[in-house]
């Protein structure tokens, strides 16, 4: 059998900085992924197999243990784990009908932190991202400036932005130019 070599994938904001005196921009840590798709009556055991409840609430997010499910849509979540465990496999063993797609190397997320955070995710976010119309835990498919996102508010001046690796340094250097204008 011959040599099979796989290519290995940089992250793409990995030399990626930027903010300003109120805004921090960190490019998260890799992380696998996977967009889920079920039906009501199979969200309990995929709950149980990817340890965690998914969401069944509008815009409703879990965290666990470095995972992360968020409702996009009344059949639809974005599963993170950022301990790089293998989703697919998880999801797999649910047996329960689903559908899975690995989109770990489809995205990357920043994280987007301090006191100007949300004025800074606002320079490209028609987004309401007051405490009330967005409190911890709401995650929401937004766009951000020509590019979709998933937005998650983590804390009360935590966000993780969660976009397309393609679209990443567009994104990323509209939050640098956002954090600046936040500073002012």
């Amino acid at each position: 059998m011959a040599d099979q070599t796989q290519a290995l994938r940089r992250e793409p904001l990995a030399n990626a900085h930027g903010g300003s005196g109120g805004v921090r921009l960190t490019p998260a840590k890799p992380a696998s992924r996977i967009s889920l798709r079920a039906k009501a009556d199979a969200v309990g055991a995929l709950s149980s197999a990817l340890g965690l409840d998914l969401p069944i609430r509008a815009s409703a997010s879990a965290i666990s243990n470095g995972r992360m499910a968020l409702w996009l849509g009344p059949d639809e979540w974005l599963v993170i784990d950022e301990n790089g465990a293998d989703l697919m496999a998880a999801a797999a063993s649910a047996g329960a009908m689903h559908s899975a797609t690995d989109v770990s190397h489809r995205n990357t997320a920043i994280i987007v932190s301090g006191p100007g955070a949300a004025t800074a995710i606002n320079s490209g976010c028609p987004q309401d991202l007051s405490l009330k119309a967005c409190p911890v835990g709401k995650c929401s498919r937004t766009i951000f400036g020509k590019a979709e996102i998933v937005l998650l508010r983590m804390s009360e001046d935590t966000f993780r932005v969660e976009c397309w690796r393609s679209f990443s340094p567009f994104v990323f250097g509209l939050l640098a130019e956002g954090a600046e204008d936040a500073a002012q």
